[in-house]
């Protein structure tokens, strides 16, 4: 079996058939649910924001394998009308691939921009839930949101959190942490997450945490440069395949939806790679 974007698409599909319910038959929906979040996942493998540029792409890529293609506002609602089935899909390709049960856990966080006007942050859909914050790898403050990710080292999502990037990382990864840890893992984290309150809170949960030590802090004998390299390499591996900074989205629901499709595309890759005995995060192979 090659790993190529329509071995992708035939095992996102197959999955999504199987466990989607079915809905009442519609006379003018001719393309089914499971097909609409397959084309979903190839929009974002193709790195194509724009609905309208993507419907003309498919019809001369993967017109073999979808008979029907829906129109460009079909499109877009029947994909934010999907975005609770597209997240509950990528929890069920990462618990199937073996970073599910994997005790070493990275955590981090990185930003999604959604506009640079002062015009947009008055008038934008995204003006009650987005906010300013500051990124630490470019140097510079932007506004919109941010992705908390906790992921195995394999690239595994193992949860996510898309909020305002005014919200302290600390209290977001606690509610992120909670949902995921079983007791016994270790988690990876960067100096942004230092802090007593913080660390106790994960103590209790049954985990240790581990991050780089502070300016103020006796250096630490562990070397994690290489793990903490893993999930810069996934978060780059969303931004650059997966244009997750090119989301294209304008309103909280459709954000959540492009947001959601991109973690069930990185997830169903990892899994896709595991069956075929290739490097997990190699993404490269999917990318049209």
């Amino acid at each position: 079996m090659d790993a190529d974007l329509d071995t992708l698409c035939i095992a996102v599909y197959c999955t999504a058939d199987d466990l989607l319910p079915s809905r009442p038959a519609n006379a003018r929906r001719r393309v089914s649910d499971a097909e609409v979040v397959t084309l979903c996942v190839a929009q974002a493998l193709m790195g194509i924001p724009s609905d309208r540029r993507f419907l003309a792409a498919a019809r001369r890529q993967l017109g073999h394998l979808f008979p029907a293609l829906p129109g460009q506002a079909a499109l877009h609602k029947r994909r934010r009308r999907l975005a609770e089935a597209i997240e509950w899909l990528c929890g069920v390709f990462a618990d199937q691939s073996p970073g599910a049960a994997d005790d070493l856990l990275l955590l981090d966080s990185t930003p999604v921009e959604c506009g640079r006007s002062l015009e947009t942050t008055r008038r934008s859909a995204l003006a009650d839930v987005a906010g300013y914050g500051y990124c630490r790898s470019h140097s510079r403050f932007f506004w919109g949101m941010r992705l908390h990710l906790v992921c195995a080292p394999d690239g595994t999502p193992r949860a996510a959190s898309l909020t305002g990037a005014d919200r302290p990382e600390r209290e977001v990864a606690l509610g992120l942490l909670g949902r995921t840890l079983v007791g016994g893992e270790t988690i990876v984290a960067d100096k942004g997450y230092a802090g007593r309150e913080f660390e106790a809170a994960v103590a209790r949960m049954g985990a240790t945490l581990v991050r780089p030590a502070r300016r103020d802090e006796p250096a630490e004998p562990l070397w994690l440069a290489p793990i903490r390299q893993r999930i810069e390499s996934v978060f780059y591996t969303l931004k650059d395949l997966l244009s997750l900074e090119r989301h294209g989205a304008r309103t909280l629901e459709n954000l959540r939806a492009r947001i959601a499709t991109r973690l069930l595309a990185l997830a169903a890759c990892v899994w896709l790679n595991h069956q075929l005995g290739r490097p997990s995060r190699s993404l490269v192979a999917y990318v049209a």
